[in-house]
């Protein structure tokens, strides 16, 4: 299927345009007063992806490749359809088992921090709802994810499936320890806090790749972009302060956090 023919099966899955209310109709006027102004006409309706997408570029998101995606991507296909109305409000929504989709705003930074070209191939911890997950395939060339609970990794498997999305690997397993075969990624996403950067991650982490990762205990989170130069050499910046679920682990949480 090509990226047009994929982007136009989705937005029929997109939520309906909402529609614009009529003008009230004006009262006549005598002829020898002014005539009054006409109303205002109300400017076209806005989808809650197009809102959301708003948000965003007000918010400093500039990637248009990103935007794009996340546009066209229907939001309410992973949550509950009973949470489908605020999909795309800028809120954290429970997947269940204890785990969230995060908020527009915060898919939108982390992915956006990776300065993705489409070649990379991309460690994803923590696949949850999968909604990370179709927007970093749409970026790389391939995502290999890591879900510790098998309930939400076969559910993410099985929607990601059905809205073909082929260029992913999925394991169930320890995310503080990354991907269970040796091998490097120019770029690693985790979206869940760590106590620390797991060594793991650091040890799969590509010369010249980009690692993005929440750290800290609950209340005092920051996000953190982790770079690893060609010597090898690794370095840290702090983007801002943050708030997600642990990351439990070997290298992370207890269970529990």
């Amino acid at each position: 299927m090509s990226r047009k023919d994929f982007f136009s099966e989705l937005r029929h899955a997109t939520p309906p345009e909402e529609r614009s209310p009529r003008p009230a109709p004006t009262p006549s006027q005598p002829s020898h007063a002014v005539p009054a102004a006409p109303p205002r006409e109300p400017g076209p309706p806005q989808r809650p992806a197009e809102r959301m997408i708003a948000q965003l570029r007000e918010r400093g998101i500039r990637d248009e490749r990103l935007l794009a995606v996340m546009r066209d991507l229907p939001r309410q296909l992973f949550v509950a359809e009973a949470l489908a109305s605020r999909a795309y409000t800028d809120s954290t929504l429970p997947i269940g088992e204890g785990q969230t989709l995060s908020q527009p705003y915060t898919v939108a930074r982390m992915t956006e921090a990776l300065q993705l070209k489409g070649e990379e191939a991309l460690l994803e911890i923590g696949t949850g709802s999968g909604y990370q997950t179709a927007v970093l395939s749409r970026l790389s060339r391939w995502v290999f994810t890591v879900e510790r609970l098998p309930a939400l990794s076969d559910r993410a498997r099985q929607l990601l499936a059905r809205l073909r999305f082929d260029n992913v690997s999925y394991k169930v397993g320890d995310g503080s320890l990354g991907w269970p075969y040796d091998r490097r990624f120019e770029r690693i996403l985790v979206t869940a806090a760590a106590p620390d950067v797991p060594q793991s991650l650091l040890d799969q982490l590509a010369p010249g790749g980009v690692l993005i990762l929440p750290q800290g205990a609950s209340g005092e989170q920051n996000l953190l972009r982790v770079e690893k130069n060609l010597k090898g050499v690794v370095s840290r910046k702090i983007l801002e302060k943050c708030q997600f679920v642990p990351l439990v682990g070997a290298q992370g949480w207890d269970k529990g956090g």
